[in-house]
């Protein structure tokens, strides 16, 4: 069972819009993270903009802040978003805990789930992708291309077509491997930009679009997560699923 203290889930310094989807004994917690969130600050510049809007160890992967009475609290952190893509993020109120959930991401035995809103149709309504990646930093950011030997693994399926002023299509995504940017790229690859991918989408329409629905954001969203991991002597069964956003319903 977890030690925490018994209001430390209601006092969290949670930034505005960031909701605690579920928790379980042991301590594990996923939110549901807004776009345009940092899934950590990069300094502490970077605080007030964040998952929680405290201080940040980036070596020990933890937030930590003062309750009210003064006691240090601490919570890890252990899958990250870019700040643009919102959804199911996971974090531990130990660091036993974060040790043990880590694990089970490095042995990729996490199911996850995304859903995008693309422009275009696909060919197809499922499909299995299998892309060589390749990834650099560029000027102090990330950049990933198809033109690697790095293999990225993403299960398709088209969700729902639209033709009104744009053609549009709700599409999930299931990573198999987990690459940096390997959904947008994946995407973009097959003429389904992602709507508001401002590095791997149509730029062009992506003006057209947030000028005629009034809305600009990358339209990529961790619906859910889930796997069962093994703690304290025992197996644990952990599932977490963000409502898709209104601005996602809104347009399709």
């Amino acid at each position: 069972m977890s030690a925490l203290p018994g209001d430390f889930w209601e006092t969290l310094p949670l930034f505005a819009g960031v909701q605690l989807l579920v928790r379980d004994e042991n301590g594990l917690a996923a939110f549901d993270k807004p776009a345009g969130v940092l899934s950590h600050p990069n300094g502490s510049e970077d605080e007030a903009r964040a998952l929680l809007t405290c201080r940040y160890d980036k070596e020990k992967q933890c937030f930590t802040w003062r309750a009210a009475d003064g006691t240090e609290r601490q919570l890890w952190l252990l899958n990250r978003l870019d700040s643009a893509t919102s959804g199911v993020i996971l974090t531990a109120g130990s660091e036993k805990l974060a040790i043990a959930v880590r694990e089970h991401y490095l042995k990729k035995q996490v199911n996850k789930v995304y859903q995008a809103l693309v422009f275009g149709k696909p060919q197809l309504n499922y499909e299995f992708w299998h892309d060589m990646l390749a990834t650099k930093a560029q000027r102090g950011q990330i950049r990933t291309s198809v033109f690697g030997n790095v293999p990225a693994e993403t299960r398709f399926q088209l969700v729902k077509h639209t033709q009104k002023a744009f053609s549009t299509s709700l599409i999930r995504l299931e990573p198999k491997t987990g690459r940096s940017h390997q959904l947008r790229v994946q995407c973009a690859k097959r003429r389904l930009p992602i709507i508001g991918d401002q590095t791997y989408g149509d730029f062009p329409l992506n003006r057209s679009f947030a000028k005629a629905n009034k809305t600009k954001r990358l339209f990529l969203h961790s619906l859910e997560t889930s796997f069962t991991y093994e703690f304290a002597g025992k197996s644990h069964a952990f599932k977490a699923a963000a409502p898709l956003p209104r601005e996602f319903t809104g347009v399709y």
